[in-house]
């Protein structure tokens, strides 16, 4: 019989209870298996779990294993944030430190936090360096009808690529916010699709955001169990990556505001800085 455990729901990149992206986070997770690990996962039926263990790594102060519902994954952004969060508030990490290192499959992740008057207000976690290839396929056309939106709604101006920050998400350019609202993707062929050419994830854009946004996005993951991730900060880290990368936008923006989760009725907010480094040849 394995013995009774904590285990607690945090929204991340929201403010509000029942908006932002739900995470399950098991502060203790020592004595667990991998296969109860899953399990948990599966019974919680959030988009992610993360389970914090004792680091391997002297530089960390927690390793973290991350499980959706149906299998385990190399990285997650919002139950990294959740996970830091609940340490920061629930468990006194905030009045001996301003950050925690967290050893993940992908490597370190720092995540620091700003202390408002009686909790931690805000989280920032640090992503890896993003990397952006070539998408294995051509065919705009069968996107478009995978995700479930008409083909001229697509944004040519754009490319579609493969960008990680720890999982490998398809960006896919769309022109407007209604168009990824209305987005009704085929989630079995999707899932096909992306198991195929080892996606994690499918991640829509638009620079056609709310006041206040610099971009509006929607994610949808069945090949890893989600059918739709409220609010992303993996996706939305690679994401910024291939803005970068693809010279998308000015050397000179640094921040963007990033939106999601409207369409489930669970919007939340990121508050991006990016960080560019010289490549040394």
């Amino acid at each position: 019989m394995m013995k009774q455990i904590r285990v607690y729901h945090v929204d991340a990149f929201t403010q509000n209870p029942f908006e932002g992206n739900p995470a399950g986070v098991v502060p203790d997770a020592s004595d667990l298996t991998l296969t109860q690990m899953q399990k948990i996962a599966n019974e919680l039926n959030l988009p992610e779990t993360a389970f914090l263990l004792p680091p391997t790594d002297p530089k960390a102060d927690f390793r973290v294993r991350y499980f959706t519902p149906q299998e385990e994954i190399n990285f997650c952004g919002h139950a990294t944030v959740a996970s830091v969060w609940l340490l920061a508030n629930e468990y006194g990490w905030a009045q001996r430190a301003d950050h925690i290192t967290l050893e993940t499959n992908i490597g370190l992740i720092p995540v620091h936090w700003d202390q408002g008057e009686t909790k931690v207000s805000k989280v920032t976690m640090t992503q890896i360096s993003p990397q952006v290839k070539e998408a294995p396929f051509h065919d705009r056309l069968e996107i478009a009808n995978l995700i479930g939106v008409d083909v001229d709604q697509l944004d040519e101006r754009f490319p579609i690529k493969l960008a990680y920050t720890g999982n490998w998400t398809l960006i896919v350019p769309v022109k407007t916010h209604q168009a990824i609202d209305l987005a009704q993707p085929k989630m079995d062929q999707l899932a096909m699709f992306n198991k195929k050419y080892s996606i994690s994830n499918t991640h829509l854009f638009t620079f056609d955001a709310k006041q206040g946004f610099d971009l509006y996005t929607r994610d949808f993951a069945p090949a890893i169990g989600i059918p739709e991730d409220p609010v992303t900060g993996a996706a939305n880290g690679a994401l910024t990556g291939y803005l970068v990368l693809e010279n998308i936008i000015s050397k000179e923006k640094t921040h963007l505001t990033i939106g999601q989760g409207d369409a489930l009725g669970r919007p939340g907010t990121l508050y991006v800085t990016i960080k560019r480094r010289k490549r040394i040849c």
